[in-house]
Protein backbone atom coordinates (compact mmCIF):
# COMPACT_ATOMS: atom_id res chain seq x y z
CA UNK A 1 0.00 0.00 0.00
CA UNK A 2 1.34 3.19 -0.74
CA UNK A 3 2.36 6.37 1.67
CA UNK A 4 -0.93 8.82 2.79
CA UNK A 5 1.66 11.45 2.14
CA UNK A 6 4.15 11.48 -0.93
CA UNK A 7 6.14 14.67 -1.80
CA UNK A 8 8.94 14.78 -5.04
CA UNK A 9 10.47 18.09 -5.94
CA UNK A 10 10.87 18.96 -9.85
CA UNK A 11 13.75 20.79 -11.09
CA UNK A 12 11.91 23.14 -13.60
CA UNK A 13 13.94 25.28 -16.12
CA UNK A 14 11.98 28.39 -16.56
CA UNK A 15 14.67 30.13 -18.58
CA UNK A 16 15.93 33.77 -18.83
CA UNK A 17 12.53 34.94 -19.91
CA UNK A 18 8.93 35.88 -17.93
CA UNK A 19 7.14 32.53 -18.56
CA UNK A 20 4.29 30.47 -17.73
CA UNK A 21 5.59 26.92 -17.60
CA UNK A 22 2.38 23.94 -17.76
CA UNK A 23 2.95 21.64 -14.83
CA UNK A 24 0.04 19.47 -15.43
CA UNK A 25 1.78 16.48 -16.98
CA UNK A 26 4.35 16.33 -14.55
CA UNK A 27 1.41 16.69 -11.27
CA UNK A 28 -0.62 13.43 -13.38
CA UNK A 29 2.74 11.76 -13.84
CA UNK A 30 3.69 11.87 -10.04
CA UNK A 31 -0.07 11.18 -9.51
CA UNK A 32 0.11 8.09 -11.31
CA UNK A 33 2.83 6.66 -8.95
CA UNK A 34 2.11 8.36 -5.31
CA UNK A 35 -1.98 8.25 -5.20
CA UNK A 36 -2.10 4.53 -6.94
CA UNK A 37 -5.64 5.25 -7.72
CA UNK A 38 -6.72 6.96 -4.17
CA UNK A 39 -8.61 10.26 -3.45
CA UNK A 40 -6.83 12.92 -1.68
CA UNK A 41 -5.18 15.75 -2.35
CA UNK A 42 -2.13 17.47 -4.67
CA UNK A 43 -0.22 20.64 -3.35
CA UNK A 44 2.07 22.17 -5.84
CA UNK A 45 4.40 24.41 -3.78
CA UNK A 46 7.24 26.75 -5.46
CA UNK A 47 9.94 27.33 -2.37
CA UNK A 48 11.05 30.60 -4.13
CA UNK A 49 9.73 34.47 -3.15
CA UNK A 50 9.52 35.24 -6.64
CA UNK A 51 7.50 32.97 -8.39
CA UNK A 52 4.17 31.27 -8.03
CA UNK A 53 1.43 28.68 -9.18
CA UNK A 54 -2.04 29.37 -10.87
CA UNK A 55 -4.51 27.08 -12.53
CA UNK A 56 -5.36 28.87 -15.63
CA UNK A 57 -6.32 27.68 -19.24
CA UNK A 58 -2.83 27.37 -21.46
CA UNK A 59 -2.55 28.03 -25.16
CA UNK A 60 -4.89 30.01 -26.50
CA UNK A 61 -2.95 32.95 -24.84
CA UNK A 62 -4.75 32.78 -21.16
CA UNK A 63 -0.98 32.26 -20.42
CA UNK A 64 0.33 35.41 -22.66
CA UNK A 65 -2.54 38.05 -20.98
CA UNK A 66 -1.61 36.31 -17.17
CA UNK A 67 1.85 38.16 -18.12
CA UNK A 68 0.74 40.92 -19.66
CA UNK A 69 -1.98 41.53 -16.63
CA UNK A 70 1.31 41.34 -14.19
CA UNK A 71 3.17 43.46 -16.28
CA UNK A 72 0.37 45.93 -15.60
CA UNK A 73 -0.04 45.24 -11.77
CA UNK A 74 3.62 45.28 -11.24
CA UNK A 75 5.39 47.51 -14.00
CA UNK A 76 9.40 45.99 -14.24
CA UNK A 77 10.60 49.37 -13.56
CA UNK A 78 12.69 51.54 -10.78
CA UNK A 79 9.53 51.87 -8.14
CA UNK A 80 10.21 49.22 -6.04
CA UNK A 81 12.01 49.21 -2.55
CA UNK A 82 13.56 46.09 -3.21
CA UNK A 83 17.00 46.91 -5.84
CA UNK A 84 19.13 43.90 -5.99
CA UNK A 85 18.80 41.79 -9.46
CA UNK A 86 17.65 42.97 -13.12
CA UNK A 87 15.86 45.81 -13.57
CA UNK A 88 12.44 45.98 -12.11
CA UNK A 89 13.16 43.10 -9.77
CA UNK A 90 11.71 44.32 -6.64
CA UNK A 91 8.08 43.67 -8.19
CA UNK A 92 8.92 40.10 -8.92
CA UNK A 93 9.20 39.81 -5.14
CA UNK A 94 5.69 41.10 -5.23
CA UNK A 95 4.20 38.37 -7.22
CA UNK A 96 3.29 35.62 -4.86
CA UNK A 97 1.16 37.91 -3.29
CA UNK A 98 -1.13 37.89 -6.55
CA UNK A 99 0.21 34.60 -7.54
CA UNK A 100 0.28 32.58 -4.35
CA UNK A 101 3.42 29.90 -4.47
CA UNK A 102 0.82 27.21 -3.90
CA UNK A 103 -1.89 25.27 -4.96
CA UNK A 104 -4.14 22.43 -3.13
CA UNK A 105 -6.13 20.12 -5.53
CA UNK A 106 -8.75 17.05 -5.55
CA UNK A 107 -7.43 13.91 -6.74
CA UNK A 108 -10.50 11.56 -7.26
CA UNK A 109 -9.79 7.87 -8.26
CA UNK A 110 -5.75 8.75 -8.14
CA UNK A 111 -6.83 11.16 -10.99
CA UNK A 112 -6.01 15.23 -10.43
CA UNK A 113 -9.82 16.68 -10.86
CA UNK A 114 -9.28 20.02 -13.22
CA UNK A 115 -11.79 21.40 -15.59
CA UNK A 116 -11.80 21.06 -19.51
CA UNK A 117 -9.35 24.06 -20.04
CA UNK A 118 -7.25 24.00 -16.39
CA UNK A 119 -3.55 23.48 -16.43
CA UNK A 120 -1.38 23.66 -13.33
CA UNK A 121 1.01 26.52 -14.15
CA UNK A 122 4.58 27.38 -12.54
CA UNK A 123 4.66 30.97 -13.19
CA UNK A 124 7.91 32.73 -13.11
CA UNK A 125 8.78 36.83 -13.65
CA UNK A 126 11.92 36.30 -11.97
CA UNK A 127 15.05 36.09 -15.15
CA UNK A 128 17.39 36.30 -12.93
CA UNK A 129 16.68 32.70 -11.64
CA UNK A 130 16.54 30.07 -14.92
CA UNK A 131 16.08 27.35 -12.83
CA UNK A 132 13.22 26.68 -10.41
CA UNK A 133 12.17 23.65 -7.88
CA UNK A 134 8.44 22.45 -7.84
CA UNK A 135 7.42 20.33 -4.51
CA UNK A 136 4.20 17.97 -5.41
CA UNK A 137 3.24 16.76 -2.52
CA UNK A 138 -0.01 13.96 -2.80
CA UNK A 139 -1.95 13.55 0.46
CA UNK A 140 -4.59 10.57 1.04
CA UNK A 141 -7.42 10.69 2.08
CA UNK A 142 -8.59 8.31 5.07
Amino acid sequence: MPDAFTTHVLTVPSGSREAVVDLTRDCESFLREAAAGRDGLLNVFVPHATAGVAVIETGAGSDDDLLAALHTLLPADDRWQHRHGSPGHGRDHVLPAFVAPHATLPVVGGRLELGTWQSVCLVDTNRDNPERKVRLSFLAGS
